[in-house]
């Protein structure tokens, strides 16, 4: 009984040794494996990353180069291939080149600037409008663009002349006179970094071709798109923004109506009743580390501007575009004072040659265009943000700091007038 007793514990201990055995054997293959998975994934990760850092660089290189060949200098014909009604007093052009040649790629976010052959102005106009759709269109340019009504407090002031030209005036088969796609307000596409995108009324164009861009190319990038108007009336672009909020989840979408309509409801193509402001990005945003990107009307973005920095957002991830001057008031500021420091003492006199004028200036008169005309020099303008290129002014004598950088580089020994000021005393061909 003994020798049995034995003989089933041995067995017993055999057996559970052997299975002990055989599961730490497979334990340590299953870990073995495991680990080389886990390598090869990681190892085809890597791969898979540095492929494609490769087509990003491969399709920048493909970029530059087509810009380079397909761009023009000066004005190029093009013809008007069909004209769209988007929202009350919102219309979009698709353009095509009149000669059928291909058109340079684009930054999105840039714009077009146009020389408008007004019946009713004896020089012709000069105008600059953001590009509103992807550049993913090789075939066409779109520009959107709202008609400027007279000041509701002022009726007196006469309309916008060159959006309601575009309204009123032009039509499908037109030919308008165009320079290349400009502009140092864009989105940069080669990075993968979280986005917000802010548009307010017709500021909602270079945007929208930042957000087309996004998903056009089929990137995951977090994308909040936030979008301020007055009600449905003027709610351009309503039924796309509504397809892409439904179709990709890294977008995210929300309109704000300051004034609905009875009839509006919220939740069903609008979201909050009110402006966009920062506490509606503090409220809806995950945190504060975005690239935020924005475009509207001055004081929208002197708001949104000064709220984001008080937010903690830095400066170098705050991009806006600027036409007009109340947008580029804060360099103006910066520009101004760092002249003031540089001549401290010193009275800054300006001349314009033509003229027969020599005046003092000082910081607070503003850029050189708005101390010219203060002294009753008429120096011809366009979008007073250094985009359009219509007030650059020859230097006979002196130089000049700019507020921010020109969208339409001057040539040498001239400047743009309308974001320039003074280094010192200063003679102009004016």
């Amino acid at each position: 009984m003994t020798d049995q007793f034995m003989n089933l514990a041995v067995n017993f201990f055999a057996v559970a040794f052997f299975a002990g055995l055989t599961f730490y054997l497979v334990s340590l293959g299953f870990m073995y494996f495991r680990q080389t998975a886990l390598e090869k994934i990681s190892t085809q990760l890597e791969i898979d990353c540095l492929r494609e850092k490769i087509s990003q660089i491969a399709d920048r290189r493909q970029f530059e180069r087509q810009r380079s060949e397909l761009s023009w200098n000066g004005f190029r014909k093009f013809k008007v291939e069909r004209k769209e009604i988007e929202a009350e007093g919102v219309c979009s052009f698709y353009l095509q080149p009149h000669d059928r040649k291909a058109l340079p790629p684009f930054e999105p976010g840039q714009f077009l600037t146009f020389q408008i052959n007004h019946p009713d102005q004896p020089k012709p106009l000069i105008r600059c409008y953001s590009l509103s759709d992807s550049p993913n269109h090789p075939q066409y340019y779109r520009v959107t663009i709202k008609r400027v009504p007279s000041p509701r407090d002022n009726p007196d002031v006469p309309p916008g002349l060159s959006s309601n030209y575009f309204h009123d005036l032009v039509q499908a088969g037109d030919i308008l006179d165009v320079k290349a796609p400009s502009g140092h307000f864009f989105l940069d596409t080669t990075k993968h970094a979280p986005v917000v995108l802010i548009g307010g009324g017709v500021g909602l164009t270079p945007v929208l071709s930042m957000l087309n861009a996004i998903v056009e190319t089929g990137s995951k990038r977090e994308t909040y798109f936030f979008y301020g108007v007055t009600n449905s009336s003027d709610h351009a672009m309503k039924n796309h923004l509504h397809k892409l909020s439904l179709e990709h989840e890294n977008v995210h979408i929300h309109v704000c109506y300051s004034k609905p309509h009875t009839d509006d409801l919220v939740g069903e193509f609008f979201h909050h009743e009110g402006r966009v402001t920062v506490d509606l990005f503090k409220e809806i945003l995950p945190t504060k580390n975005f690239e935020f990107y924005l475009c509207g009307p001055p004081p929208m973005m002197t708001s949104i501007v000064e709220g984001l920095e008080e937010w903690g957002v830095p400066e170098d991830r705050i991009n806006f575009e600027a036409f007009g001057p109340a947008s580029v008031k804060k360099a103006k500021r910066e520009v101004a004072q760092a002249v003031e420091a540089e001549n401290i003492g010193a009275e800054i006199n300006v001349t314009f040659a033509r003229s027969g004028k020599t005046t003092a200036w000082s910081p607070v008169a503003g850029s050189i265009l708005e101390f010219a005309e203060e002294q009753g020099v008429m120096i011809d303008s366009g979008c007073r943000a250094g985009n359009c290129g219509t007030c650059i002014t020859a230097i006979k004598e002196g130089d000049v700091s700019y507020i921010n950088e020109p969208g339409s580089p001057p040539e040498a020994g001239s400047c743009l007038t309308c974001i320039s000021v003074p280094k010192g005393n200063l003679i102009l061909d004016a």
